[in-house]
């Protein structure tokens, strides 16, 4: 990871001429949001000295206290590669502060940073993430909007012509490669028209800022191939929905704290408490990693996505899956994740969950080994499975109910969160859908 310095800013900024710098932050909902300012405000901006309107942000202040500040973080400096033809653009993703100079806690960025400092009271250093973000292409009309028709019918790691989002893909790469992304996988995946592109892990406020960029990139270089890149959870139904499996580990210096080699299975007990912490939050931390009322349509059985509260060694219809490496590359995958999820706040939730099973100690049940769909609900009952929350209204009560995640999130984003998702669930429940007139319009 890249320290740069203010002055090494300004030199950069000269030297590749650029015109203007995007301070960039991400609201309550995962929404980028950025200010653009003119290269002869860097200054002031490196000196935390550019102010906004919070109040105009979701979830972020009433009108009444509506000045904040943004600290950007120097390391986040990046030029973006496709905006060279007219004026370079640079960007800085910022903390918000309120004028006091104190973090704003209702920035989900510093909700974060705070579970950090909770982990390291624990004496561990870097919570480790890899993600795994799925998304669609979908066409685009003679008025670039997007269309339900996809463009293309492969499947997966399938190749040309069957993947005709190959190109697209390739130049997405490409992009984020200039950006200093270290690209490991591209392919396409299971439905027709979906894709995944993953890239190398970080500590988590690093892969969450990777996420959001990783999102505008696709987003930007999609629409030059006139193409709408989508990462709703569930855009189609029928076929596999879009989620985003997070690889996580703990790490003390240079040791990871979920390897323990004289382990039969190679997890030390860290490692087993923290996966007891996140089997026995999930419930509750489904409404923060899947926050819309579509992402409730992916974690259905049969589709991959996880519906029951499990883990393994092996077994991907699991919530938490154990990849086989061993070593320094000990993980757990976390497979309810979509990338719908405000990341900055997902990963703390699941970091919260899983600190507060290595504090009390806990033991996670026996794994299982075997597809769990195949299971009738007997049987899933006398193994103590779980059923995930069913939709938006479910998880938001089972959320609310945990003290766990409440506190780690915070009074402040968890009050707005509830009264923005009362919202969205109170406008799905009263909306007459399409399925509704095709099923009783006629019968009735």
């Amino acid at each position: 990871m890249a320290k740069f310095t203010k002055e090494d800013i300004i030199s950069k900024v000269k030297e590749a001429n650029v015109k203007f710098i995007r301070l960039q932050f991400t609201d309550l909902l995962g929404i980028i949001k950025n200010v653009e300012i003119p290269v002869s405000q860097l200054e002031k901006a490196l000196d935390n000295k550019i102010m906004f309107d919070g109040s105009s942000i979701e979830g972020f202040v009433r009108i009444e206290e509506s000045d904040m500040l943004l600290y950007p973080d120097y390391d986040s400096f990046v030029i973006f590669p496709w905006t060279a033809e007219k004026g370079k653009v640079a960007r800085m993703i910022c903390d918000i502060h309120k004028p006091d100079g104190t973090p704003f806690l209702g920035d989900p960025r510093n909700v974060l940073k705070a579970q950090l400092e909770e982990m390291k009271k624990l004496g561990f250093t870097a919570f480790n993430i890899g993600p795994e973000p799925e998304f669609f292409l979908f066409k685009m009309d003679e008025e670039g909007k997007p269309t339900m028709e996809l463009n293309d019918s492969g499947g997966y790691f399938d190749l040309a012509p069957t993947d005709l989002g190959e190109n697209c893909r390739r130049d997405i790469v490409l992009e984020l490669e200039e950006m200093g992304f270290e690209i490991e996988a591209s392919h396409h995946e299971v439905a027709p028209g979906q894709h995944e592109i993953d890239f190398k892990y970080a500590d988590a406020v690093k892969t969450c800022d990777n996420i959001q960029t990783f999102k505008l990139v696709v987003k930007t270089i999609a629409r030059k191939h006139n193409l709408h890149a989508t990462f709703m959870p569930k855009p189609l139904f029928g076929v596999n929905g879009s989620g985003m499996h997070s690889n996580m580990s703990l790490f003390k210096g240079s040791e990871n704290a979920f390897y323990d080699e004289s382990s039969k299975d190679g997890l030390s007990d860290t490692a087993k408490a923290f996966i007891a912490g996140v089997l026995k939050h999930a419930r509750a931390f489904t409404a923060i990693t899947n926050p819309t009322v579509n992402s409730f349509k992916r974690l259905v059985p049969g589709y991959e996505a996880p519906s029951y509260v499990a883990w393994s060694l092996s077994n991907r219809s699991a919530l938490v899956r154990i990849p086989a490496s061993r070593g320094l590359s000990t993980r757990i995958e976390v497979r309810s994740v979509d990338p719908a999820t405000n990341p900055y706040l997902g990963m703390a939730a699941i970091l919260a969950a899983g600190l507060a099973g290595v504090r009390e100690g806990l033991t996670p049940p026996d794994p299982v080994d075997r597809s769990i769909y195949v299971m009738d609900e007997d049987e899933r009952e006398r193994l103590g499975i779980k059923d995930l929350p069913a939709d938006l209204k479910e998880a938001l009560a089972v959320f609310n109910a945990d003290p766990v995640m409440t506190s780690a999130l915070g009074e402040h984003t968890v009050s707005h969160f509830n009264e923005a998702k009362q919202i969205e669930w109170d406008m799905f429940r009263t909306q007459v859908h399409p399925w509704e007139r095709d099923q009783y319009l006629e019968l009735y």
